[in-house]
C-alpha cells in the first residue's frame, strides 16, 4: 500500500511538471498562494454551493479562515498584492492542492483532498481572443501527458445576462434568475413564480421580521436581519450571509404590488435554456431564438461566433465541442464563458478541467474595479487516472 501510493504521488508530480512546462513556455508565471485563506473573502464569491463545502475554522485569535476550495481565489488575492489592481497584464500558473468536503462521501474521483494544475489571466482586454488562448492551452497541456479522448461542454453567461438586460422586468428579478442560474430546478420554479403571483413569497417570511424591513434601507435591514438571527440563535456557517438574507427579503418585499413577468419574456427564456447541442448548430438555434422573438442581443451572438471561429483558427476541433445555454460550472463568480473537459471513462460529473471567465471577481477581491480575468484549472489525480485506463 505504501509503495502504491509512493508510485501514485511520483506519477502526479512527473505529470504536474509536465502541466506546468506547457504553462510556463506560454508565459505564465509559476506561483504559490497560501493554502490558508480568509475565510470572508470565499465565503462573499464562491456561491452558496462552495460555501457548505468549504472548511472553515477560527483560530486562537478569533480570525475566520478557510482551506481553499480553489486556487483561482488565492491567485486574485496574489496578484492585487502586488500594488492596488496589479499587474494589469497578470499571467499566473500553479500547481496544488484544494480542500472541499463531499456531501456523499469522498471518492477517488472526488476527494476531500486534492490536486489542481491551472492557469489565470489577467487584464486581457480582447476577451474571445483570450478565452480561446486559455482554452487551447489547457488542451495543449492535457494532450502533453497522453490524454486521447474528450470532449468540450461549454456555456455563456454573457448571453444569458444580455437576455436578461433586453427583457422588460425588475432589475432584482434579473438578479434573482441570475442567482438561481446555478440551481436549474430552482431557476424554473422562480421563473414560473414570477410569471404566476411573484408576491407569493412573501408568505415565507417570518411576520414580526417583515414588518421592520417595510420601507428600509438595505444596510438598515442588514442590522435588522442580523439582531433577528441573534435573538433567535441562528448561526450562519456556510450559508448564505446576513447582507444577501436582507437583500433577498427587501426584495420579496418589494413584489407585494408587481404585476407577473411576461408570457412573452418567459418564452424567450425558457426558449434559450433549453439550447442544447454541438456548438455551431446550437449558434444558429440562438439566432432563430432571438429573430423570433424580435430580441436584439447581436454584441453577445457577435462575441459567441467570433470565439467558435478562434477556436477554430487555434485548433480546437469544433465536433468536440457541445454548447448549452443552462451550463454555468459550480462556482458562481463565473460572468461569461464558461466550460468543461470530459473524458468519457469518468462522465460529466467528474470534468478533468474546468475554467470560464470571471471579470468581477478581482473587484470582489478587492480591485476597485472589475478587471478582464479568466483561467483553467485541471483535476490532475482525474487526468492520470483516466491517461492509465487509456494506456491500459
Amino acid at each position: 500500500m505504501v509503495a502504491e501510493t509512493a508510485r501514485q504521488f511520483e506519477a502526479l508530480e512527473a505529470q504536474a511538471q509536465t502541466l506546468m512546462g506547457v504553462f510556463t513556455a506560454a508565459g505564465h508565471q509559476s506561483v504559490a498562494p497560501a493554502i490558508i485563506q480568509p475565510a470572508d473573502v470565499y465565503l462573499d464569491v464562491i456561491g452558496e454551493a462552495l460555501r457548505s463545502r468549504s472548511y472553515v475554522f477560527t483560530d486562537a485569535e478569533g480570525e475566520e479562515l478557510c482551506l481553499r476550495p480553489d486556487l483561482t481565489v488565492p491567485t486574485c488575492r496574489l496578484h492585487l498584492e502586488r500594488g492596488e489592481n496589479g499587474d494589469p497584464n497578470g499571467l499566473y500558473c500553479y500547481n496544488g492542492t484544494a480542500f472541499r468536503f463531499q456531501p456523499t462521501g469522498a471518492t477517488s474521483a472526488h476527494p476531500r483532498e486534492f490536486r489542481q494544475a491551472g492557469i489565470e489571466a489577467f487584464g486581457q482586454e480582447d476577451r474571445e481572443k483570450a478565452e480561446a488562448e486559455i482554452l487551447a492551452l489547457t488542451i495543449e497541456a492535457l494532450h502533453k501527458v497522453g490524454l486521447k479522448e474528450w470532449q468540450l461542454h461549454f456555456g455563456d453567461l454573457g448571453l444569458f445576462r444580455a437576455i436578461l438586460n433586453s427583457a422588460p422586468m425588475p432589475k432584482r428579478w434579473r438578479n434573482r434568475l441570475l442567482h438561481q442560474f446555478w440551481r436549474p430546478e430552482a431557476f424554473r420554479a422562480e421563473l414560473k413564480r414570477l410569471t404566476k403571483a411573484p408576491a407569493d413569497k412573501t408568505q415565507t417570511l417570518p411576520e414580526e421580521l417583515a414588518k421592520k424591513l417595510v420601507g428600509v434601507e438595505e444596510q438598515e435591514a442588514t442590522a435588522i436581519v442580523t439582531k433577528y438571527l441573534e435573538d433567535k440563535n441562528i448561526e450562519l456557517i456556510g450559508a448564505r450571509t446576513a447582507s444577501e438574507i436582507a437583500s433577498n427579503m427587501l426584495a420579496i418585499l418589494a413584489d407585494v404590488n408587481a404585476d407577473p413577468l411576461s408570457e412573452k419574456t418567459a418564452r424567450l427564456i425558457e426558449g434559450y435554456i433549453e439550447i442544447s447541442g454541438p456548438a455551431r448548430a446550437a449558434g444558429a438555434r440562438l439566432k432563430d431564438l432571438m429573430r423570433d422573438e424580435g430580441v436584439d442581443i447581436s454584441k453577445a451572438l457577435d462575441a459567441y461566433h467570433r470565439r467558435l471561429q478562434l477556436f477554430s483558427e487555434a485548433g480546437i476541433n469544433s465536433s468536440n465541442a457541445d454548447f448549452s445555454a443552462e451550463f454555468g460550472r459550480t462556482l458562481e463568480y463565473y460572468s461569461g464563458f464558461v466550460f468543461e473537459i470530459e473524458a468519457p471513462t469518468l462522465g460529466p460529473d467528474s470534468p478533468i478541467a474546468g475554467g470560464g471567465r470571471y471579470d468581477g471577481l478581482l473587484r470582489m477581491c478587492g480591485a476597485s474595479e472589475d478587471i478582464p480575468a479568466l483561467g483553467a484549472a485541471i483535476h490532475t489525480e482525474r487526468l492520470l487516472s483516466v491517461v492509465k485506463s487509456e494506456e491500459s
